[in-house]
């Protein structure tokens, strides 16, 4: 879901959390008690971080992820920013099946190669986005690359991204939290 890029954070960076996920039964009581009615949410003391990039971004800067120096951190921003303006295309919200069929195979077939053709030439022959060490972004591609790929996205046709995806999954700390990750519907 939306918050997985933090989780791939918080497991790389070692930093403990508590992770409350939402079940289907409880989301109708609890979004009403939302300031925009949304999740996820990050809580620290007595602040309320939304908005699941703005919380990513914030944990990047804080343990190091977020670039290395100032250009590096918007070559990060603007890697996550494009990818989520392709993935915020799809039509998460139709109850309509056929409709919502229908929207994803447009835009899998219209939109996605865009991204994904900018992103590999992004890439190039590096091991990473930006610099010479992992960032979120690499992070954030990687959580985006299974949804994209369960919607029938051709990614075999992207090697060097594949192999990208592959490299986070393989950081010990990633490996670890995706093998103790629990299975959740949202």
């Amino acid at each position: 879901g939306r918050a997985e890029t933090a989780r791939y954070i918080f497991a790389y960076s070692g930093i403990e959390y508590e992770d409350d996920t939402i079940e289907r039964s409880v989301w109708a009581s609890l979004k009403p008690t939302l300031l925009f009615k949304q999740l996820p949410i990050l809580k620290m003391d007595e602040i309320e971080l939304n908005q699941s990039t703005a919380i990513a971004r914030y944990l990047a800067r804080e343990s190091g992820l977020a670039g290395k120096t100032s250009i590096e951190q918007a070559q990060v921003d603007a890697i996550v920013d494009t990818i989520n303006d392709f993935m915020n295309l799809f039509p998460w919200t139709e109850r309509n099946e056929a409709v919502k069929q229908k929207m994803n195979e447009d835009i899998v077939t219209n939109n996605i190669p865009i991204l994904l053709n900018g992103l590999d030439k992004l890439l190039g022959d590096q091991n990473w986005f930006v610099g010479d060490s992992v960032t979120w972004a690499d992070f954030h591609w990687a959580v985006c690359s299974i949804t994209l790929s369960n919607l029938n996205a051709d990614l075999q046709s992207y090697p060097t991204l594949l192999a990208l995806k592959e490299r986070v999954e393989a950081l010990p700390q990633i490996a670890a939290w995706i093998e103790r990750r629990p299975n959740t519907p949202l």
